[in-house]
């Protein structure tokens, strides 16, 4: 791969940071609010990698991870700051390197944001979201790419040490390579299937994680999906969009917890006629909507301008104060805007 090519975002300090990593260090590895199998799988991959070679290493997280990925190798390890707040901001403010992966922007790890700042030590971002902002001292940032996991191998072959990826890395990287593409459904580039045959040949069990991604349901989250395919959608037709929602009033009675509806959204997706999709999660205090899209219609547009989000142009979500009748009415009105926009251009 032509390194050169990847200009102002490509870790053009890397032999700066290789020395740096040269030496035993202390090292904090942090990810998004909500993590997902990319970013378990990027941290927990990256967090073996430089344990295998001598550094103390820690990874954390605003708030829990989702079942599916319990399963990764040290999961039960990872300190989440909601639940241990003063020891993980102990452990950023005496960290001595902080990565910061699958996200650009350090609202995406609050509360941890402030102590995130104020920390001595070299911050070092990974990630492959549009719009980085300029916090870090060393920054992998590339959007042509699949997911965080895949950079995470491009950045071991960068510091010429993709050799020390062993089994259980490669694994843990796969996942997320996996978890991000939908199995190698969407968000595709030559470098992903490159990176996934490294892998494989570096000993991912794709069997194996396939099987504990997506035959793991409980029988509670299987009846969920019934409920919101049979009481909870509505097909737009002339937008060609799917939109899928849940109530407070449904998070309670099937005591929906974290991950339960992981890939709800996709299924939209399956409808030939259906090339916009969206999954809206009213809770307490917010209202959460997970996008997706076919082809060339920009998902990550309507996030932005109507959702205060953003993420990737077939991929991404966002967030709503206030009527969940408003907030389906805000996203019908965003799509029909956006393919105005897209077919006048």
């Amino acid at each position: 791969m032509d390194y050169k090519k990847l200009k102002i975002y490509f870790m053009e300090n890397i032999a700066e940071l290789k020395q740096l990593l040269s030496m035993p260090k202390d090292i904090v590895i942090l990810s998004h609010r909500n993590p997902d199998g990319d970013a378990i799988g990027s941290s927990l991959g990256l967090y073996w990698f430089l344990k295998n070679q001598g550094h103390k290493v820690r990874v954390i997280f605003p708030s829990e991870y989702p079942a599916f990925v319990a399963w990764m190798p040290d999961a039960d390890k990872i300190t989440i700051c909601d639940l241990e707040k003063e020891f993980a901001m102990k452990c950023i403010a005496e960290a001595q390197l902080i990565f910061c992966l699958d996200f650009n922007a350090l609202d995406r790890i609050d509360p941890m944001e402030e102590a995130v700042e104020k920390a001595k030590a070299q911050k070092i971002m990974i990630d492959h979201h549009m719009y980085p902002e300029g916090f870090a001292d060393f920054i992998l940032s590339r959007t042509d790419t699949s997911s965080t996991c895949e950079l995470i191998y491009t950045f071991a072959e960068m510091l010429g040490q993709s050799h020390f990826v062993d089994g259980k890395i490669a694994d843990c990287l796969f996942t997320g390579i996996i978890t991000d593409t939908g199995s190698f459904k969407y968000n595709i580039f030559p470098s992903t299937m490159r990176v996934a045959a490294a892998l494989l040949e570096r000993g991912a069990n794709n069997d194996f994680i396939q099987e504990e991604i997506f035959n793991s349901m409980r029988e509670k989250e299987l009846r969920l999906l019934g409920h919101c395919l049979y009481n909870r959608m509505e097909i737009v037709e002339e937008l060609n969009t799917g939109i899928i929602w849940l109530t407070k009033d449904d998070f309670e009675k099937f005591d929906i917890q974290r991950g339960d509806t992981e890939g709800v959204v996709n299924f939209l997706l399956k409808l030939k006629k259906v090339n916009i999709a969206a999954f809206i999660k009213e809770q307490p205090s917010i209202i959460k909507l997970s996008l997706r899209s076919k082809g060339d219609f920009s998902v990550q547009q309507v996030a932005t301008k109507y959702f205060k989000g953003g993420g990737h142009k077939n991929a991404s979500g966002g967030y709503f104060y206030g009527n969940l009748n408003a907030c389906i009415e805000r996203f019908k009105k965003g799509v029909k805007s956006q393919l105005e926009l897209e077919k006048s251009t």
